[in-house]
């Protein structure tokens, strides 16, 4: 069973759903039910990888182990940095091995669940998080369904809705959002997402004129943009709808991306739940540290490293390859750029709030996104190696 995929998944997920709506329409709590669904549906998801689902548990023990022993005592450095360890390296040695097609300790969901377990670390260690209740946090590691594609929910506003039990209106406001975001996902996925992948036909520089040629790779470029969008968005849609049918308000992953007026916007709209995970817990500590050390001689310099960093860890947790990481430092690279225009150009500051300035710059920004696609789909990397070769 794939989940958000095979016919089978959704067949259980009625079945699931109906039992959580005569619950929640009952006004009875759901962390239970939730928790042991999500161990079946788990079950069934690693049914045919014994290996996957032997690694998963081992994973969830350490996380435990790691949680428990870090928050003994919140302060220790050395825990702290052992527990971070431990945790990341089922995900490292998985991105490692893909590089050489080799699985040395990945799993299915590995990524997703890595960066909820290493939240909850970080925010234990800055005394966000005084105590992690064991069945709370196996829950919030084992929610089904944002395990495979996320979104990446954080543990305390999960364990608020968990814990919540709400009045049968409530309950059916939210379980007829999810059902209908569900049904967007559905047609976003299945509808829009197949339709743009059987017009994405990738081809080498041909020997036609110029601007024909030229046109053909910017439309697979925005073909390739907009698949990935709908793809992309649809299983985060269809994520949230189960998540909300269990009485949980997993957060939006896309807030119309190709409306954003700068790349720092299209971060705050695109995938917004990795985004806004690497700002807090990548960005804003390395800001800190570097400021601390002194190790740039400005803050805006400080920042655009910063950005640089942020970037670049996005694209290797796609993978280790050279398209990600092209597409990380290519971000990275635009992120750092647009700071140091909005902070020091007199021009921006001038002409920001002005009409035509806004649409520029909503044209500029759609045409580099969609160059990062280029990227991230190998498209550009094929342009230059037929050049090479040619």
């Amino acid at each position: 069973m794939s989940f958000y995929a095979d016919p089978s998944f959704f067949v259980a997920l009625a079945a699931a759903v109906a039992g959580a709506a005569f619950l929640g329409l009952h006004e009875k709590p759901l962390k239970r039910y939730g928790l042991a669904v999500s161990v079946v549906l788990l079950a069934c998801l690693f049914s045919k990888d014994v290996a996957g689902l032997a690694l998963a548990a081992g994973f969830v023990l350490a996380a435990v182990a790691c949680m428990r022993w870090l928050s003994a005592d919140p302060k220790s450095s050395a825990r702290f940095y052992a527990a971070v360890a431990v945790t990341l390296v089922p995900l490292v040695s998985a991105k490692a091995g893909a590089v050489f097609d080799q699985n040395l300790l990945g799993f299915l969901g590995v990524s997703y669940i890595t960066f909820k377990a290493l939240q909850v670390l970080f925010e234990i260690r800055d005394g966000l998080i005084e105590r992690m209740n064991l069945f709370d946090y196996v829950y919030f590691l084992l929610f089904f369904p944002v395990f495979t594609s996320g979104p990446i929910d954080r543990s305390r506003r999960f364990a608020q809705d968990a814990d919540a039990v709400r009045t049968r209106d409530e309950y059916a406001g939210l379980l007829a959002r999810g059902i209908l975001l569900l049904l967007v996902g559905m047609a976003y996925t299945f509808v829009i997402a197949v339709w743009l992948h059987r017009l994405y036909a990738p081809t080498a520089w041909g020997g036609g004129p110029f601007l024909a040629e030229l046109g053909a790779q910017v439309q697979t470029a925005y073909v390739y943009g907009l698949y990935l969008f709908f793809d992309f968005a649809g299983y985060s849609l269809m994520a949230m709808g189960a998540s909300y049918c269990f009485g949980i308000r997993t957060p939006r992953n896309f807030r119309a991306p190709f409306a954003s007026i700068d790349i720092k916007d299209f971060w705050n709209r695109w995938n917004t739940t990795l985004s806004f995970w690497l700002r807090d817990f990548v960005f804003m500590r390395f800001s800190r540290l570097a400021l601390k050390k002194r190790w740039f001689e400005s803050r805006l310099t400080t920042a655009c490293w910063g950005f640089v960093l942020d970037m670049v860890l996005m694209g290797a947790w796609h993978g280790l390859t050279p398209n990600y990481l092209l597409y990380g430092l290519y971000h990275g690279l635009l992120l750092a750029g647009t700071e140091a225009f909005q902070k020091k150009s007199k021009f921006y500051k001038q002409h920001k709030k002005e009409p035509w300035f806004k649409a520029l710059s909503w044209f500029v920004t759609l045409q580099l996104v969609m160059i990062g696609f280029a990227l991230f789909s190998g498209q550009a990397t094929m342009l230059v190696k037929g050049a090479i070769n040619g």
